[in-house]
C-alpha cells in the first residue's frame, strides 16, 4: 500500500531500492516536491552500501505523465516561469544516468515528456506492451527541459527521435520495442517482478568495474571517437591502479567465486 500523502514511496527489497513516484491522481506529474523527493531519495541510496540498483516505478495508473502542468500555471500566475524548477528535473535525471547505482524503469500506462526523460536517463527499461510513450512537448507547446533532445536520439536512433519530437505522437511499447532500447516488454501483472529481477542481476555485478563502466557510458557518449578511446584507455588504467582487479582475474582463474564488493572501490564511488 502507498501513501498519499507521500510523493514517493521508498522500499527495499534486498539489494534492490525502489522509487515509488506517488502522486497517481496526477498520473505522477512532476512537481518541486516529488523532484527534490527523488534527489534525497537516491542520495540515501548511494550512501547505502548494501544498496546496489535503484528501480523506479509509478502508482496507479501511469509510471510518469510528464511535469505538472498545472503546477508550471501556478508558477506563471506568481510571475515565474518554470525554467528553475526544470533545472531541477535535469539536474535529477542526469544524476540518475550518472549514479553509480545503476538504475531500471518499470513504465506502464504513461511515460511522456518528463516521464520519457527519467526513462531515458534510466540504465535499463522494461514496460508493458500497452504503455504509451512518447516526447509530447510540442502537443502543448514546450520544449524538452529534462533532456530528451539529447537523448531521445542515442536511445531510439534518429528517425524515431525526430518523429516522436516532432509530432508529440506516443506509441505502444510493442512499437518502440524494435529500436532496442526496451530491454524487455512484459504484462502489467509481470512488471513489478521482472523490473526486480533486473535489478537484482545487475546488483549481483555491482562494483568497482561496474561502477567504472557506467561512469564511462555517461562520459563518453557523443564524444569524439579518437578522445573517447583514449579517454576509455585512462579510465581502465585508473580503475587497475586503484582497484583489486588481479585478485578478481586470479579468483575467475581459479574457480574461486568474486565477489565485487569485497575489493576495494575507487575513491570516491561510495
Amino acid at each position: 500500500m502507498t501513501d498519499a500523502r507521500t510523493p514517493l514511496v521508498v522500499t527495499q527489497h534486498g539489494a534492490t531500492r525502489m522509487f515509488t513516484l506517488n502522486r497517481p491522481d496526477r498520473r505522477n506529474a512532476l512537481n518541486d516536491i516529488l523532484v527534490e523527493a527523488l534527489g534525497a531519495a537516491l542520495s540515501d541510496a548511494e550512501a547505502d552500501r548494501d544498496t546496489r540498483a535503484v528501480v523506479l516505478r509509478g502508482a496507479g495508473k501511469s509510471f510518469c505523465a510528464g511535469a505538472d502542468l498545472q503546477y508550471f500555471l501556478d508558477l506563471h500566475s506568481r510571475g515565474h516561469a518554470p525554467t528553475g524548477f526544470l533545472r531541477g528535473v535535469s539536474a535529477l535525471a542526469t544524476r540518475l544516468e550518472a549514479s553509480r547505482l545503476p538504475v531500471v524503469a518499470a513504465i506502464h500506462g504513461h511515460a511522456v515528456a518528463g516521464g520519457l526523460e527519467l526513462a531515458l536517463a534510466c540504465d535499463v527499461v522494461i514496460s508493458t506492451p500497452t504503455a504509451l510513450i512518447g516526447d509530447g512537448h510540442v502537443r502543448n507547446n514546450l520544449l524538452p527541459a529534462g533532456g530528451a533532445s539529447v537523448r531521445l536520439p542515442r536511445k531510439v536512433g534518429d528517425a524515431m527521435a525526430r518523429w516522436l519530437a516532432l509530432t508529440g505522437a506516443l506509441l505502444p511499447a510493442t512499437e518502440l520495442q524494435r529500436t532496442g532500447w526496451l530491454h524487455e516488454v512484459v504484462d502489467h501483472e509481470h512488471l513489478h517482478t521482472a523490473a526486480l529481477t533486473a535489478a537484482t542481476e545487475l546488483a549481483e555485478h555491482a562494483g568497482p568495474a561496474q561502477h567504472a563502466y557506467k561512469s564511462l557510458l555517461s562520459d563518453l557518449t557523443g564524444l569524439d571517437e579518437k578522445y573517447g578511446l583514449a579517454h576509455e584507455l585512462d579510465a581502465f588504467d585508473t580503475h587497475w591502479q586503484t582497484s583489486d582487479v588481479p585478485t578478481a582475474l586470479n579468483d575467475f582463474l581459479h574457480g574461486r567465486t568474486t565477489n565485487p564488493n569485497t575489493h576495494p572501490a575507487p575513491t570516491g564511488t561510495r
